[in-house]
């Protein structure tokens, strides 16, 4: 049996780990820096990046009280958005808040000096290696532990607010916006690390009790208040203090206080400013391990992660590890790189847990049953997408290209290790595939029953083919005319030497055409279709089979294919080029009788059926009153979603189609496997004649027709009635 981790958090403890992951270097140590960036204008900038980060904590707050599971933000991205994005997610949240521990403990380190002459970074490794082993020991000790440093540091917090609120200079905030819009935006992007903590409960929601309530009231509760705090002593810093004195300190506020508050104050808040970076550090500590562990138990990381301590009931491994990995920043990484790190990659993870909420909704799976839903759904999803973007457009250049190292490192980390050991995707990759699926099926829908009758359909050759292939190209015409309730032309394309006049040629009936046309008229009578026959001479035949298809409005084209060039009698440049200049679906047959005919296979590895090459495939089919497979072949690595998808997209082809049809997935990457999977006697398939698409097909379909053991058709529908990239992309993910 799994093991499962204890619940035995409550509200107070919930409050105590969200509120002590966000306060801290944020306060402590940010707000000189940002002033740099706007001005007085940071005040403002605290504030907004609070709203900012509101809309993930209300995605979270719903979220985990569905999934109440150890991991948080990876669970939250990889359950709704499937397991690339969740690794990304997860290996760089896990990141990300083992910076910000590592950056409190570093960043505390001047304010250790002004009470102790020790050597700060050894200090900082000493602190770091007790919380590991605090960690270590149980959740309910480290819950006790953090509402305690919380409780001492609010109270420390609440005396220097209340105690230097009257020294604030109106004055100091007269040049408010001169650091302008971006200078604005830009420190938001800055300080919005401060609050990265208020989501971090959700990574030990497993261990929350009656986290129904507990978490929802943890997270906004947290959030509402720590905004407030951190709007008020940025306030006091900036209107307390001249700008030029809080140049570039590393301790401000430390240094308001000592200009506010009696003597022995400033060692309180000294104090309390290192209670709360070690509060940080350690609930950076406490939720970072998290991920890994939750990681493990889907596969994406080893296994030796979810390791849980008998004894003590904490995922050692994964506590290790993190913890090991805070030492080496603390010893190895600068502190303004850590920060700025932390803060674009910590902006991109909240627009990802937006954008996994959504997926959530619209999918309306039955059984995700939050006890808490965002009231301002899809609204505030909406601003926390777009607001993110905008803080990351303001970022710099170092920030985003280190978030970018990050986000390829766990993409690459996925396709080399994790993406061969799971079968599983997302609700929104599900939910698009469904979509998809559906939209496939109503294309095909919207063919069968769009089809205008009186349209034309013209079967072309040259003199050269043989009867027996000319009799076979002509019933696959008249099969299809029938279909479509269309008019059927036949025509000859014959071409005469530049030397000679079309005119003269014209007026020269042969012999032969005498009895190209008695045949036409006995295959029309014996099929009981009427064909319209005829021969056209030309100098260029290409210009001559586009001219007829124009003026007649021809919707489909049929030509022989050849076996020996793998195409008509006309080049692959002029099939192109008739493709291009006639508004004509363009279906190359090699000619073999209908009553031969026993399965007419449909084969596809890259996306749905060209509903053309449906309806091509049921009216020869019922011509010759035999069946229809559907085939399609995936890789054997396919996921379950997918061929569901595809099972419920033949389904509804199936009852379109008159004739029999049935299904067949092909688990196989092999063109002469998957050519041959149906055993049919005749196999369509269809090239996309767009270079991208050509690209995007796994194989060329010419290989699986040559690669097939009998007669195959080729159609080529037009460009103009193909779907467009974007779709076309969608479709070849879904099906």
């Amino acid at each position: 049996m799994a093991k499962e981790l204890e619940r035995d958090l409550g509200l107070p403890s919930v409050l105590a780990i969200s509120i002590g992951a966000m306060v801290g270097s944020g306060i402590f140590i940010l707000p000189t820096l940002a002033m740099k960036m706007a001005g007085p204008a940071v005040v403002l900038a605290y504030l907004l990046a609070g709203v900012l980060v509101l809309p993930a904590a209300l995605s979270k707050a719903e979220m985990a009280t569905a999934m109440p599971e150890a991991g948080g933000t990876y669970v939250y991205i990889e359950r709704g958005m499937g397991p690339l994005l969740g690794t990304i997610a997860g290996i760089g949240t896990w990141f990300s808040l083992s910076f910000k521990g590592a950056l409190a403990l570093v960043g505390g380190a001047p304010y250790i000096v002004l009470l102790f002459d020790v050597p700060t970074q050894a200090l900082a490794l000493g602190i770091a290696a007790v919380l590991i082993v605090v960690n270590l020991l149980g959740v309910k000790q480290t819950g006790r532990i953090q509402v305690a440093l919380v409780a001492v540091m609010l109270a420390a917090m609440v005396w220097f607010v209340g105690g230097s609120l009257g020294d604030v200079d109106p004055v100091r905030f007269e040049e408010f916006f001169d650091g302008g819009l971006g200078g604005l935006l830009a420190a938001t992007g800055f300080v919005y690390v401060s609050y990265a903590g208020v989501t971090k409960v959700a990574s030990v929601a497993e261990e929350i009790e009656n986290p129904d309530r507990n978490i929802p009231l943890g997270l906004l509760g947290s959030l509402g208040f720590t905004t407030l705090l951190y709007v008020l002593v940025v306030t006091v810093i900036v209107g307390a203090a001249p700008t030029a004195d809080l140049a570039g300190s590393s301790t401000p506020v430390a240094d308001v206080a000592g200009g506010t508050l009696v003597q022995w104050g400033v060692i309180v808040i000294v104090v309390a400013a290192i209670l709360a970076l070690i509060s940080t550090a350690n609930a950076g500590l406490l939720s970072a391990s998290r991920y890994p562990f939750a990681m493990s138990r889907d596969k994406l990381v080893p296994d030796a992660l979810q390791h849980v301590s008998d004894r003590f009931d904490t995922p050692t491994t994964a506590i290790t590890l993190t913890g090991g990995v805070m030492l080496a920043m603390i010893a190895f990484v600068p502190i303004d790189d850590i920060a700025k790190l932390g803060s674009a990659f910590k902006i991109l993870v909240f627009i990802l847990v937006n954008l996994a909420l959504v997926a959530f909704r619209e999918s309306d799976l039955d059984d995700y049953e939050p006890a808490f839903r965002d009231p301002l759904y899809p609204w505030s999803q909406g601003v926390g997408v777009v607001g993110g973007l905008v803080l990351l457009s303001q970022m710099g250049l170092v920030p985003l290209v280190g978030a970018v190292v990050i986000t390829g490192a766990s993409a690459l980390w996925y396709g080399t290790y994790a993406r061969r050991r799971v079968q599983r995707e997302g609700v929104m990759q599900d939910e698009v595939r469904q979509r998809v699926g559906v939209q496939a099926a109503e294309r095909t829908r919207a063919a069968f029953e769009g089809s205008p009758a009186g349209s034309r359909i013209l079967v072309g050759m040259t003199e050269d083919i043989s009867r027996d292939r000319e009799e076979a190209l002509v019933e696959a015409g008249v099969a299809v005319a029938r279909a479509r309730e269309s008019n059927l032309s036949v025509v000859r394309f014959d071409t005469v030497p530049d030397q000679l006049p079309l005119a003269s040629a014209a007026e020269t009936q042969s012999s032969d055409d005498l009895d190209f046309e008695e045949r036409m008229d006995r295959l029309g009578d014996r099929f009981d279709t009427p064909v319209d026959r005829g021969e056209i001479v030309s100098h260029d035949v290409r210009h001559a089979v586009a001219s007829f298809a124009r003026h007649h409005e021809v919707d489909l084209l049929i030509l022989e294919r050849e076996i020996d060039t793998e195409r008509s009698w006309l080049a692959e440049r002029d099939l192109e080029w008739i493709l291009r200049h006639c508004p004509s679906d363009l279906l190359l047959v090699e000619p073999t009788p209908l009553d031969n005919l026993d399965r007419i296979a449909l084969v596809t590895d890259s996306g749905p059926f060209d509903p053309s090459k449906v309806q091509l495939a049921d009216a020869l089919a019922n011509a010759a009153t035999t069946s229809i497979v559907l085939l399609h072949a995936v890789p054997p690595d396919a996921t379950d979603d997918r061929r569901a998808t595809i099972r419920t997209y033949h389904e509804s082809l199936m009852e379109l189609c008159t004739a029999p049809v049935e299904s067949m997935i092909v688990e196989n990457t092999d063109r002469s496997t998957v050519a041959n999977a149906a055993r049919a006697d005749l196999m369509i398939l269809e090239i996309d004649g767009s270079w991208w698409a050509r690209r995007l097909d796994a194989r060329n379909p010419q290989d699986l027709a040559a690669a097939f053991e009998g007669p195959a058709m080729v159609l080529r529908p037009h460009q103009e009635r193909q779907p467009g990239l974007v779709k076309r992309l969608l479709e070849r993910f879904a099906l």
